[in-house]
């Protein structure tokens, strides 16, 4: 694969006062024509999540056409698995509805923070403002996944609805503070609610040094299942990788294959990171976070034929 970097798109600096930092796990949702809504998670200056988003034309994607006045999901209410944050994962439409799949966090005392899965609603002719269906998460801490659990891609297929997501496999002691290890799981649902985990390893840690996998994205072409993802280790920052499966459930990972590279200066110079890839009039996208789990904003690429 050949990615040809657009640029990057977006980067939180105060616009509003939910969106002081960090422009990250940016998911894309289709308006009309070549207008898109990119939904991403900023920070306020208590360091809280919110779930905002802008619209750009994607002939033209540097030009911002608009900028979320308020957000579309807050952090949820005090003792709740997202008190102190939402950030989006995955969109998807349905019989007139957006279903957002998101990540609930809170803050934690013998590790910095804990995350669960998320579910929120909304019309998807209304305006992007997502109510939760639950006060608690759909996927959490339970014996299929212990430490924690985040990052859903959801892709519905006939009757089964197929997760693919993040699940912690525990922490280290780091020099400043506890650092988790994380790879990819698997589960499988009848309704896209009630979720079935069953501890299904679908991306494990391949290289020496590798401790946390994140962030997956799934396309299907033809009888081939292609998946994104973004992975680094104590010492390197986050870097795009891919892997392929016949059935969605076995995968071999072919990350020489991917081809975005960190650029040599920049923006994306340390982190290459959540990467969604998505169509559009024939075209292969990708949206991706840069240096500091997106704290220097997200960007675009386009694949190359």
């Amino acid at each position: 694969m050949r990615w040809t970097k657009l640029g990057r798109i977006f980067n939180s600096n105060g616009q509003q006062s939910w969106m002081v930092s960090h422009a990250s796990v940016p998911t894309p949702e289709h308006i009309r024509d070549d207008l898109f809504r990119i939904y991403f998670s900023s920070r306020d200056v208590r360091n809280r999540s919110y779930i905002g988003y802008i619209v750009i034309n994607l002939s033209k994607p540097q030009d911002i056409l608009e900028i979320s006045e308020k957000p579309a999901l807050e952090p949820g209410a005090l003792g709740a698995f997202d008190d102190s944050g939402a950030m989006c994962s995955w969109l998807l439409r349905r019989n007139g509805e957006r279903i957002l799949y998101y990540i609930g966090w809170t803050l934690g005392i013998t590790v910095p923070w804990s995350t669960a899965i998320g579910i929120a609603y909304c019309s998807s002719t209304g305006p992007p403002v997502f109510e939760r269906r639950f006060n608690g998460p759909i996927i959490g801490r339970s014996i299929c996944d212990p430490f924690f659990a985040a990052g859903p891609f959801v892709l519905e297929e006939g009757a089964i609805w197929r997760m693919w997501y993040l699940s912690g496999i525990g922490w280290a002691q780091g020099p400043k503070a506890p650092v988790p290890r994380y790879n990819l799981r698997y589960a499988e649902s009848q309704d896209g609610v009630g979720w079935q985990t069953t501890g299904r390893v679908c991306i494990d840690h391949k290289y020496p040094g590798e401790v946390a996998i994140a962030r997956p994205c799934v396309i299907k072409d033809k009888d081939i299942y292609r998946m994104w993802f973004c992975y680094r280790g104590d010492d390197f920052g986050y870097k795009i990788g891919y892997a392929e499966s016949f059935d969605g459930v076995t995968w071999e990972r072919m990350d020489h294959q991917e081809g975005l590279e960190h650029s040599e200066s920049g923006w994306d110079s340390e982190m290459t990171a959540y990467p969604c890839v998505f169509d559009h009039k024939g075209e292969r996208y990708m949206l991706y976070c840069g240096n500091d789990y997106g704290a220097t904003g997200f960007g675009l690429a386009v694949l190359q034929q």
